[in-house]
């Protein structure tokens, strides 16, 4: 018999209601956008006459997400920004100083103490040895720790460049590798960049490298302040082990130390050994949660070798201060009371849940290698004209209109059902779009066009069914029954199928690809939603209520 729990039936036409309810605001986009527009501004800057009435546009109790119109069909920000790539070469040098000191290190009978020279040139690391008769000797064990450039076109060629003179030691990245050091640089940053912009693979944003060292980037939908605050913390995390603390920010660190501003206190300083005992690089990840004391704080996690640092430093360290670092400022310098071998920890300070919530997020993104310098900032107009648009909009409203139509003339009232449930199903892939934050593109409304020939091929299953049920002199009931239950194979199968491609073009895919891929996918489970539940639930619910001797479909 026809049965749907009075519990299933509720929660039916619950998620329907949340579809719609979520869906509304984008018939109202531009009233949405005022009245959204104006409460972040009050968040921000406070009350004036002009914001209140502005935020008066809309009704308060009412949802009030949108889906993002991409660049095709509305615009957005612009920028173009240059990737200080000499910075990089100073890292790895910085990076290099422990090894070149540990390779010297085994032959100090012969080149006795060992230095690194402060106030080297930049992307140069300078290391003095007492003996200088012994130099042509620590050239060549310095020597031994280039490696060949892995490149197409640079295999021959070393990674460092050592000389010597006197009885110092000159070691910098030779000019192959600073080429692939370069293209690396440009790789990450664009990575890092696509991960900070758009953490969900929602937003769509046109990451694109422009020559040796520039990025433009093109996000719809957001204002350049906007886009700047998201990209322009280096976020560049680490941890170093304090040596002392000072209210002197002209104190005298000593060699190999450096002195930083505590971020909570002014006035007060902090000398850390300069080469950090982990960095950023070391988590795997990193979410938002709350201390002891239930303040914000964000929780991270390291990697294998990172944990095991850690584990080791804190256990040979026990009592000693360690400082957690963030662009250049102590966020956090706890005393360490106990061995932390668990491989996770807590960054604590004066955060707020939003500032701990976006520290995660570009934690989770990383590091960007190097700063970055803002060369333009322009907003863009839409890439599609508005005739284009226009006639994409007209091609949709004619084609909904002529599937409505035909599954009206073919199926009668089932046909009309069918046609409530794909009203519904555009207003829950409309709702899912919005909630998730979702831009929506030419290519994305080809995925809506594409889930309504879905939807309806769906109901087209289960009518057929249904009709060959009929023919064998069943009754309606077990007609109707016997459709939905054989029709379901076939409209999972086919939408399996559909998903697994929906997915590849979401996870291999970038901009309006995987805008394509995200709108598919959210397609495929309102359809499927709306084909199994609702059109069935409306079938059984006029039945019930008529209780017919036979049925036309």
């Amino acid at each position: 018999m026809l049965q749907i729990p009075l519990w299933k039936r509720v929660l039916i036409l619950g998620v329907c209601l949340c579809g719609i309810l979520f869906s509304f605001p984008n018939f109202f986009y531009e009233k949405v956008e005022t009245h959204n527009k104006a409460a972040a501004e009050i968040e921000q800057l406070g009350v004036t006459p002009d914001r209140e009435a502005s935020l008066a546009t809309w009704p308060s109790y009412l949802p009030s997400t949108l889906v993002n119109l991409g660049l095709d069909l509305r615009g957005g920000a612009q920028l173009l920004v240059k990737v200080q790539t000499d910075d990089v070469y100073q890292s790895r040098m910085d990076a290099l100083w422990p090894d070149v000191r540990d390779q010297l290190v085994g032959i100090r009978d012969q080149v006795g103490f060992v230095e690194r020279v402060d106030g080297s040139p930049a992307g140069v690391l300078q290391v003095r040895i007492q003996n200088a008769d012994a130099l042509n000797t620590a050239v060549a064990e310095v020597r031994e720790l280039a490696q060949p450039v892995v490149s197409l076109t640079g295999l021959a060629a070393q990674t460092l460049d050592v000389t010597g003179q006197g009885n110092v030691i000159s070691v910098e990245l030779t000019e192959a590798e600073k080429i692939e050091t370069d293209n690396r640089t440009l790789q990450q940053t664009q990575e890092i960049l696509r991960r900070r912009i758009d953490p969900d693979g929602t937003t769509e944003p046109s990451i694109t490298r422009q020559g040796n060292d520039r990025v433009l980037i093109q996000v719809p939908g957001v204002s350049g302040e906007e886009l700047k605050g998201r990209i322009g913390t280096p976020a560049r995390l680490t941890f170093h082990p304090v040596v002392r603390q000072t209210s002197n920010a002209e104190a005298n660190p000593g060699p190999g130390n450096i002195v930083l501003p505590d971020v909570d206190e002014e006035g007060f300083f902090y000398v850390l050994e300069a080469t950090p005992i982990l960095t950023g690089d070391d988590l795997t990840d990193a979410q938002p949660s709350f201390d002891q004391n239930g303040r914000p704080a964000v929780g991270f996690r390291f990697n294998p070798s990172g944990a095991r640092v850690f584990c080791n430093y804190t256990t040979e360290n026990t009592g000693a201060l360690f400082a957690t670092v963030l662009d250049d400022e102590v966020i956090t310098a706890p005393q360490i009371q106990e061995p932390i071998c668990g491989g996770s920890g807590q960054i604590t300070g004066n955060f707020t849940v939003e500032g701990s919530t976006e520290l995660a997020v570009l934690l989770r993104a990383g590091a960007l290698p190097a700063d970055l310098d803002f060369l333009e900032e322009r907003t863009v107009s839409p890439t599609l004209g508005q005739d284009s648009i226009e006639a994409g909009q007209i091609a949709c409203i004619i084609a909904f209109i002529a599937v409505l139509i035909f599954m009206a003339m073919s199926y009668g009232l089932f046909g009309i059902f069918a046609n409530i449930a794909l009203l519904l199903n555009v207003s829950l892939l409309l709702g899912v779009l919005s909630v998730v934050g979702a831009t929506l593109t030419l290519p994305g409304i080809a995925g809506i066009v594409l889930t309504i020939g879905m939807a309806v091929d769906a109901n087209v299953l289960v009518f057929e069914r249904i009709r060959e049920e009929l023919k064998t002199a069943k009754g309606p009931s077990r007609a109707i029954e016997l459709g939905y239950e054989k029709a379901l194979s076939a409209i999972i199968d086919a939408n399996i199928t559909t998903g697994i491609t929906a997915l590849i073009l979401f996870a291999l895919g970038s901009g309006p690809v995987k805008g394509f891929g995200v709108t598919l996918l959210v397609g495929i489970a309102t359809s499927v939603f709306t084909a199994i539940f609702v059109t069935r639930l409306f079938v059984i619910l006029w039945f019930e209520r008529r209780r017919p001797k036979t049925i036309e479909v």
